[in-house]
């Protein structure tokens, strides 16, 4: 098995770390759907510790706002790698972004069905 040639070990976790904000700080500048599910992120995270009944439930509330992040970043990745290829139509291309689009999607309909009974029954007291 070859290895890629590179730094390893430490150097390279550091590397990839780097990177990964990198990514973070990208996703934050072009991307307006990021910044706001970001931002809603950075309400609901604290608020489900909050609304949560036990840390099964708080953690299932959390989990679900870092689906969506990571759902995001994914399609964002997507859409800048199609979008590198070419400006032109082509059907693959719009296939991979409502591809990466629909995996948006069924993350915030996962939050929601978490969320919104969570919510209603909070607030039911």
């Amino acid at each position: 098995m070859m290895t890629k040639p590179g730094k390893t070990g430490i150097a390279r976790l550091i590397a990839a770390t780097g990177y990964s904000f990198k990514g973070l700080r990208a996703a934050w500048k072009y991307e307006e759907a990021f910044r706001i599910e970001a931002t809603l992120a950075c309400v609901c995270v604290p608020l489900a510790f909050w609304v949560g009944r036990d840390l099964t439930h708080q953690l299932l509330l959390v989990v679900t706002c870092a689906i969506v992040i990571l759902a995001e970043l994914f399609n964002s990745a997507i859409e800048a790698a199609v979008d590198r290829h070419g400006s032109e139509m082509h059907p693959l291309s719009g296939q991979a972004k409502d591809i990466g689009s629909a995996g948006v999607f069924t993350s915030l309909v996962l939050f929601i069905i978490c969320w919104a009974p969570s919510l209603w029954q909070f607030f039911r007291g």
